[in-house]
């Protein structure tokens, strides 16, 4: 690879790198809307309905964590989870030009040549 093939894989990294810095909060996890139904025989209703409510879910040191969330809370933390998806491509773009970039930037290690297996004893 020359070295005019180099330079465009880094100006591919570097617009990644421009990408991933204006991307924003990021959080991992994902967003459950709830409702709860409950038959209430004392009401006169057979069913009463609680909710939505909205749960945050995540792992955090190997453990599930949830967190319920306010409505108003809800929209902040969906694009922070959106964000986190769009940096998690955007960094498997990276790796595999940085992979890239660094086997094009030095001579590797030269394969041997195969010897034939029935020339030994």
């Amino acid at each position: 690879m020359d070295d005019k093939d180099i330079n465009k894989l880094w100006d591919r990294y570097r617009k990644l790198a421009m990408k991933l810095s204006n991307i924003g909060p990021i959080i991992q996890g994902t967003i459950t809307e709830r409702t709860i139904s409950r038959n209430i025989a004392s009401s006169g209703k057979k069913n009463k309905k609680y909710g939505p409510y909205f749960q945050w879910t995540f792992k955090e040191n190997g453990k599930t964590v949830t967190v319920n969330l306010a409505e108003a809370q809800v929209k902040a933390f969906s694009k922070a989870i959106t964000n986190n998806r769009q940096a998690e491509k955007i960094l498997t773009k990276m790796r595999a030009l940085s992979r890239k970039i660094c086997e094009a930037s030095a001579e590797g290690v030269k394969k041997r040549l195969k010897t034939n297996d029935s020339s030994l004893p």
